[in-house]
């Protein structure tokens, strides 16, 4: 591949490196995948998928302070918080390097500004990890236009500098709804693996969907329930076909439903996705959305977890992800 990583004072550090580090770095044969890391972990997503599979987090890092505490509460480990800060050569050694890295830079919500966005040089971080411990596999997981952002030169320049480092690298859109989740939210998964490893088989099974009725809790607190106003807003602009369904309006104020949700997002209105036009999600049911199980413990207020809820990942999805590289390399 010819494509050039953008200019940014964080590549400065790594780009005379990247080549070299192939031509000096001896591969050790890879054995059973055991371990891994979880940075920009959030609240445990790509945690309670790799665990699921017998996996053992040897680190995690988020600046996130109310993320880092759900994830210490949750899992008993207590995540790094910059990424900036971490000395490399520190970081356990691991066999799979997770990474949700932020996703607002390429996001259509957000800013689309790519590496031009300080966020968006955040990858730089992940890359200067992999160059110091050179893990197995390689699992990072981004919004689907970060596959299209700047004519694909974004992805094509993550790409790049995977495969200097001497991965195998391949990406591919996948959609939560196709893993059981009523969720409808298309994130790019970009996996690598050293070529002691071997190719790597994406997940070619679709799951049926859990009914949107099976997440939805039976006695929501009245909190939940929009005022008048806006309930009467709602049903004039739009009438369902769904007896069971999020009802979505768009930022251009158009109010579509359907028997799943659409993505569930950060720093959305609070009234963007509603239970049959008249309620908010719960906290509990934006969890069960991205497909954690209620065992895991609510720990932050309302507007924290939905943050978080928003932030993460459908566990479901990533598992699957993660389940197939295991059968290359388990």
């Amino acid at each position: 591949m010819n494509a050039t990583l953008p200019t940014s004072p964080l590549y400065g550090k790594f780009e005379p490196v990247l080549d070299a580090v192939l031509r000096r770095t001896a591969t050790p044969p890879a054995k059973k995948l055991k371990t891994y890391i979880d940075l920009f972990c959030g609240i445990g997503g790509f945690h309670i998928a790799a665990t699921n599979l017998g996996l053992e987090c040897v680190f995690a890092c988020d600046i996130d302070e109310e993320a880092r505490k759900a994830y210490q509460e949750n899992f008993g480990l207590q995540p790094f918080g910059d990424i900036n800060s971490i000395v490399a050569k520190n970081v356990p050694d691991h066999d799979i390097l997770c990474a949700g890295f932020p996703c607002q830079p390429f996001s259509i919500i957000g800013s689309r500004q790519g590496f031009s966005d300080p966020q968006g040089g955040l990858f730089f971080e992940i890359v200067r990890i992999i160059r110091a411990k050179r893990p197995p596999a390689i699992v990072l997981e981004n919004v689907r236009q970060l596959a299209t952002i700047n004519n694909g030169k974004v992805l094509a320049s993550i790409k790049d500098a995977l495969e200097r480092l001497g991965y195998f690298v391949d990406c591919k859109v996948l959609n939560a709804l196709d893993f059981g989740v009523p969720q409808k939210r298309d994130r790019i998964l970009i996996v690598g693996t050293r070529k002691d490893i071997g190719a790597f088989p994406w997940p070619d099974k679709k799951v049926p969907m859990t009914p949107l009725a099976d997440i939805l809790e039976k006695n929501p607190d009245a909190k939940h329930f929009v005022s008048g106003k806006i309930l009467r807003a709602r049903r004039e602009a739009h009438t369902s076909k769904h007896a069971v369904a999020i009802w979505h309006e768009n930022k251009g104020g158009n109010v579509s439903s359907h028997p799943f949700s659409c993505a569930l997002r950060a720093g959305a209105s609070y009234n963007y996705l509603l239970v049959n036009g008249e309620r908010r999600l719960t906290p509990r049911e934006m969890l069960r959305l991205q497909g954690f199980p209620d065992s895991f413990k609510i720990v932050c207020n309302d507007g924290q977890t939905r943050k978080q809820a928003g932030n993460s990942i459908p566990v479901p999805m990533i598992q699957a992800v993660l389940e197939r590289l295991l059968s290359v390399r388990g």
